[in-house]
């Protein structure tokens, strides 16, 4: 049933159509869709399969803990765009994003799984992580998922930790600490896939294009956790992927402005204004820095290109993952 030439997304399990109802579900944020969600997901789509049935995610958005607390959102690792784009290329038919409002917080967890799995969703069976709890003031623990599926005739079954080689269990926190310490191949490792934004290109000061490296600029989230700097990157464009060298940052050898993301995209040339790319980080290279003169700066965004260039191309041969060649290959834009 799973057709990846489109991401179904749904707000309301009322909207489902009936095609997709009557299946397994995988519940859960999926910040990241890191390995940990990843083996939730194979779960559900594994469990679909033997069933028959559909699979799909369940997530809410906004993320919980930023509807409790707005004045410290948390940092999206993947838009939802983006987030069910890979949900998809995981094998998964639809994702529900439930809006997380007022009603949703007071729902009661007895509430939750009547209302939304069996009424609205007429869910055969719910998968969720080890440690995913739903409804009102966390009432909805792994023993309750399993007992009100008992209740309610639908099967259960809660995914453990994944850890990694050395034992560290992967989580969407570690992975943004990560990104906050410039480590992509912790960050990546645990992802599974390169990490990556997606988003309009803006109007900058064209300081790029004047100093010999014109940019692509795009603004990241106020709350983007990424350590400022330079990185090694690729950048998608009309399908087709060009390697690139971006430093997101304030921009300090002009002034000190808001963070921003500049993309210096290598062996293309257009114009890219008010269009959606996506940019996907392959290496950490150095922190911002500010220089004696505006010359030793474009002396030192040469080798930065240079370095970048080779970056990307020790990136490509490495071994990907299945989901990495996907989004790789990916033919929606």
């Amino acid at each position: 049933m799973n057709d990846v030439s489109r991401t179904r997304i749904f707000t309301r399990p009322d909207d489902v159509p009936d095609v997709l109802r009557g299946g397994v579900i995988a519940i859960g944020n999926f910040d990241g869709v890191h390995r940990g969600h990843q083996a939730v997901i194979r779960r559900a789509v594994s469990e679909a399969k033997a069933r028959r049935v559909p699979a799909l995610a369940m997530t809410f958005e906004p993320h919980p803990r930023t509807y409790f607390k707005p004045d410290a959102p948390v940092f999206r690792l993947t838009p939802l765009s983006l987030k069910a784009r890979i949900l998809t290329f995981l094998g998964l038919d639809a994702v529900i994003a439930l809006p997380f409002d007022v009603a949703l917080a007071a729902l009661a967890a007895e509430d939750f799984v009547k209302s939304i799995l069996c009424d609205g969703l007429r869910a055969q069976m719910a998968i969720a992580g080890f440690d995913f709890h739903f409804g009102r003031g966390r009432g909805g623990t792994p023993q309750f998922l399993e007992e009100a599926g008992q209740r309610h005739g639908f099967a259960t079954a809660h995914v453990d930790a994944f850890s990694d080689k050395a034992g560290r269990v992967v989580s969407s926190t570690l992975i943004r600490e990560a990104l906050g310490a410039g480590d992509l191949d912790l960050a990546n490792g645990d992802l599974g896939w390169r990490w990556a934004v997606e988003g309009e290109v803006v109007h900058g000061d064209k300081r790029g294009r004047n100093l010999g490296f014109p940019t692509a600029n795009m603004n990241l989230p106020a709350n983007c956790v990424l350590r400022q700097g330079v990185y090694a990157v690729r950048v998608r464009i009309d399908g087709a992927w060009y390697a690139g060298a971006a430093n997101y940052g304030r921009r300090i050898q002009f002034g000190d402005g808001p963070a921003i993301l500049e993309t210096h995209v290598m062996d293309f040339s257009g114009d890219l204004y008010d269009r959606s790319i996506r940019i996907e980080f392959c290496r950490f290279l150095r922190d911002e820095a500010r220089f004696a003169s505006v010359d030793a700066l474009v002396a030192r965004m040469g080798r930065d290109v240079d370095d970048a260039r080779h970056a990307v191309s020790a990136t490509l041969s490495a071994p990907r993952t299945d989901l990495q060649a996907k989004l790789e290959d990916d033919a929606a834009d």
